[in-house]
């Protein structure tokens, strides 16, 4: 170029490019703040899905464990001995003997005998089952019961009214025999014997 635009020497004027570098950088480092951010929140979802399941069920069993409980024997002192019940045998049926052969039977089983004879009118031929276990209010979850081992299917009754402890065993139709005594001992064992009781002490976890 001539005239009074000529340009001297060996040096040109640059044309500066646009900063867009600067730009790109930004918007490169927010993104990457952006995709950070997400993928925290991310984890700490999957965490609550899924690990703080895993701590919670991990935390289970030894909860469980603290929780257990022992057994540990402990006599049921409210049911008596056999020897410690009296009972009265009573015949409500047209079979005689049988209120003679029934109390020789228990007290060989170890029960106290009382009276023994035929059943009062109230009961007399009345008693269709094999037979009415009869006695005062207190005997309904003491000596009525251990009475109850030695006859299966006998109806439990109680008069509150009723004086002193003795029972009353009330023959009736459909009495064959007495529970075989193997069958009674075993009943007899289970009703008195020992019970579980919680143990105070949690198991360790392993």
């Amino acid at each position: 170029m001539g005239g009074q635009y000529r340009i001297t020497g060996d040096k040109y004027p640059r044309m500066r490019r646009p900063r867009r570098r600067g730009r790109l950088v930004l918007m490169v480092v927010a993104s990457v703040a952006v995709v950070g951010v997400g993928g925290w929140g991310t984890l700490q979802l999957i965490d609550v899905f899924t690990g703080g399941g895993k701590q919670a069920a991990a935390a289970g069993p030894k909860a469980d464990c603290a929780s257990k409980v022992s057994p540990s024997p402990r006599t049921n002192a409210a049911v008596p001995k056999p020897a410690q019940i009296t009972v009265n045998v009573y015949n409500a049926t047209p079979r005689s003997g049988l209120a003679k052969s029934t109390a020789d039977e228990l007290q060989k089983r170890g029960f106290k005998i009382g009276d023994v004879g035929n059943a009062t009118a109230q009961f007399d031929k009345k008693v269709k089952g094999t037979g009415i276990l009869l006695g005062p209010a207190a005997s309904l979850d003491t000596s009525l019961p251990v009475l109850a081992t030695q006859l299966t299917g006998a109806e439990r009754r109680t008069e509150p009214t009723r004086k002193g402890t003795a029972v009353d065993l009330i023959i009736g139709t459909a009495f064959k025999d007495l529970t075989a005594k193997a069958a009674a001992d075993k009943a007899l064992a289970a009703l008195s014997g020992p019970a579980p009781t919680a143990s105070s002490s949690p198991k360790a976890c392993s």
